[in-house]
């Protein structure tokens, strides 16, 4: 099943999803309108709180505007139907004149009360009427809808009305073809309407689907006849799109860049939301809490520690096809970071090689952290903005598929790593999914001391040098060696561990003096460890690849991890793990 036709599936069974035609949109004031077409009053939509959020009202469906000058039916913001704004609206009085000629021409004839006072509204009304009878300044910029004032019920919604704008839709409707997204002859979309709500895109909206260049035609064809779909289909997926998109709307979370909406495909609609609900917790901690409550929160415990989907949730295994988009803002239009379609129970054995892959002992504080908190591992100053483009939607794309991750995702944590020397949890799990998934590698959940792997070795030994160092001098250092050797020990070895060697000879002959116990199993601890290596004429190498520094990074979380331990092999408290 194509993208386009999944979601005209997903607009079909919205509970309270607009008809074709219509859209739903921000209305921040009502124009109550006389029947001689004077004002009545005029009313703040917009609700009390601190936001002062315009109200999401049903109304007919939007005009896409590029460079044109095109009104809304019935309905528009306040440069269009008052000829007024906040801004400086170079354009704002022919928008207004667009807006009057064209009602009026839509308008004439009607015999209908309220489609006849706005028609006399539009007649006599001027911009400095405005200021004249002193209208709210918070209404300039706002949509603005009508209604009669003896009626409760807006003027859109008026029987005439809607009989009025399905005319207007039908006029000048291209000839049919075949739709490529439901199979049927019918009118074409030239234009397919804008999506709202991907982050980093324009807040107006963008395009999915759009042909506005010679260069992206195909046959000399223009505009949507380069890849019919047709009108309501358009219509159903951009109106399904934008629903999966809207703020808690419980079908989207963020990646990175990419903002990621998902739904399901099943007869039964139960069904369909648990595994919706099973999908935002996997990778949204919010959802987590949301669900925490309920048979959800301990379901998905169990689908952690490994069991199957089958043994946890029997109807989600088999008959629910689940899909999952992910968007990213492309200038004017949207850019499809990726797009799958699979059993809820593909996604979930996918999702649990995902977890075996970062598991680690000791393992992050907050348990299974969020895919976003490991992307801010990747960023400059822990910042989301400052993810690298790309390898968020390049590393959820994985996840979904099973396939290999980005190799970026690998020489990313060790760029993090030697720029700002912080070796967690987080980080220690994506060296070790990457090495494990990519290079077919055996690296050990939790510290391995019979591990005689290079890299890893030469980790822990960095550790133990760094340990030494601190139990001699305490927290009375400016810089440790991981401050100052940890980039060139991991990268080049050979160069560094014989200044880390002598220098901790010096430390070990004072820590003798503090504390002979404690210097007497380092001495051991680092025997031991030196002891795994190759016997020859100088077992540390001049160079580490990429894979084998990752081991050095693993090797130095676990061997430093194991410092922080009790005896009792309780959990390490340090605040940074």
């Amino acid at each position: 099943m194509s993208m386009l036709t999944s979601l005209v599936r997903a607009y079909e069974r919205l509970p309270d999803a607009p008809p074709y035609g219509y859209s739903t949109e921000k209305i921040g004031f009502c124009v109550v309108l006389n029947r001689d077409g004077s004002v009545a009053e005029v009313i703040d939509l917009r609700d009390n709180d601190k936001k002062r959020s315009p109200r999401m009202m049903r109304v007919p469906q939007a005009v896409k505007r590029t460079v044109g000058i095109v009104p809304n039916f019935l309905w528009d913001k306040s440069a269009y139907v008052l000829g007024v704004t906040a801004r400086e609206g170079k354009r704002t009085a022919e928008e207004h004149a667009k807006f009057r000629s064209q009602h009026l021409d839509w308008l004439s004839g009607s015999d209908d009360p309220g489609l006849l006072a706005l028609a006399r509204f539009l007649e006599q009304w001027t911009p400095e009427i405005f200021i004249q009878q002193c209208w709210d300044e918070a209404a300039k910029d706002q949509n603005l809808a009508f209604r009669l004032a003896e009626e409760r019920d807006y003027i859109h919604n008026r029987a005439a009305a809607r009989a009025l704008w399905t005319k207007v839709g039908a006029a000048g409707a291209p000839d049919p073809q075949l739709c490529l997204a439901t199979g049927s002859s019918a009118p074409v979309a030239r234009l397919h309407p804008s999506l709202k709500g991907v982050w980093g895109a324009q807040s107006s909206g963008a395009s999915l689907v759009s042909f506005n260049l010679d260069a992206f035609t195909s046959y000399g064809h223009e505009q949507g006849d380069n890849a019919p779909v047709s009108e309501v289909a358009a219509f159903a997926y951009t109106t399904a799109l934008n629903r999966f998109l809207e703020k808690d709307s419980g079908h989207r979370i963020q990646i990175g860049d990419t903002s990621t909406v998902f739904w399901a495909d099943a007869t039964d609609a139960g069904v369909a939301a648990q595994s919706e609900a099973f999908f935002g917790a996997f990778f949204d901690p919010v959802a987590t809490e949301k669900n925490s409550a309920d048979t959800i929160a301990a379901q998905l415990e169990r689908i952690r520690r490994g069991e199957r989907l089958a043994e946890v949730a029997p109807a989600l295994e088999q008959g629910v096809r689940f899909c999952v988009l992910g968007l990213a803002p492309n200038a004017a239009r949207l850019s499809v970071r990726f797009w799958w379609e699979n059993d809820f129970g593909t996604l979930t054995a996918h999702y649990q090689r995902y977890l075996d892959d970062m598991r680690l002992d000791p393992p992050p504080r907050e348990g299974w952290p969020p895919l976003w908190r490991y992307l801010t591992e990747l960023a400059a100053q822990g910042k989301r903005e400052n993810v690298p483009p790309l390898i968020a939607g390049d590393w959820m794309r994985s996840i979904l598929t099973g396939a290999p991750y980005p190799l970026t995702l690998l020489s990313t944590v060790l760029m993090r790593i030697r720029a700002d020397g912080e070796i967690n949890a987080r980080r220690a799990a994506m060296l070790k999914s990457v090495l494990i998934r990519n290079f077919a590698k055996e690296v050990p959940v939790a510290l391995d001391p019979a591990n005689t792997n290079k890299g890893y070795i030469l980790g822990r030994l960095f550790a133990v040098y760094e340990e030494v160092q601190r139990a001699a001098l305490g927290g009375n250092v400016n810089a440790t060696i991981k401050d100052k050797f940890y980039g060139a020990a991991s990268a080049s070895p050979q160069k560094v561990f014989r200044t880390l060697d002598a220098g901790a000879q010096n430390h070990f002959s004072k820590l003798r003096k503090q504390s002979p116990g404690r210097a007497v199993n380092l001495e051991k601890l680092l025997g031991a460890i030196t002891e795994l290596m190759e016997p020859g004429r100088d077992p540390i190498p001049a160079a580490l690849g990429a894979a084998e520094q990752a081991l050095f990074g693993i090797g130095y979380y676990h061997q430093r991890s194991d410092f922080f331990r009790k005896h009792d092999d309780t959990p390490i408290t340090e605040a940074d793990q």
